[in-house]
């Protein structure tokens, strides 16, 4: 795969990331990653892991998630993920206190680096989960950000 090839599938994951979080886009764009739609419903952390066929992650240091640790504006919050294991097949994002804390799914194509950036809307401090499937396995990590101001006001 050439270099500018790479930058606009890496470009453009990124676009299609922040259309979904700012809802531009909806799950139907994550249907292709083999989530039903269903998967987006879910109220609770251990149901959205359930739907996504995580049952038992391993928390693995080769996740990084680069988000600030406090966030001034739940409505936009910064969030990116670094996956370094090898055979990285997804990312999902969830944040765990939010009404419905699967937030986003990426596919990571075969010899494609494991990198994904996006904003998320948080209506309070919450853990933030960065969920990777890597050679047919689930593995995380997770950070808090501390909200100042809400952002997903009902």
């Amino acid at each position: 795969m050439n270099h500018s090839r790479r930058k606009a599938i890496k470009t453009g994951g990124g676009v299609l990331a922040m259309l979904f979080a700012a809802g531009v886009i909806g799950p139907e764009m994550a249907l292709a990653q083999g989530l039903g739609e269903s998967a987006f419903s879910m109220k609770t952390l251990a149901e959205a892991m359930r739907a996504v066929g995580a049952q038992s992650p391993a928390t693995s240091d080769a996740i990084v998630i680069k988000a600030p640790s406090i966030a001034e504006n739940g409505a936009v919050v910064p969030v990116s993920i670094e996956s370094r294991l090898p055979g990285t097949e997804s990312i999902t994002l969830l944040v765990e206190k939010n009404p419905t804390p699967l937030v986003a799914s990426f596919g990571i194509p075969a010899g494609t680096e494991g990198n994904i950036s996006t904003r998320v809307k948080m209506g309070q401090t919450s853990d933030v989960y960065a969920l990777v499937k890597a050679d047919g396995k689930f593995f995380m990590a997770k950070q808090e950000i501390k909200i100042t101001l809400g952002g997903c006001g009902g």
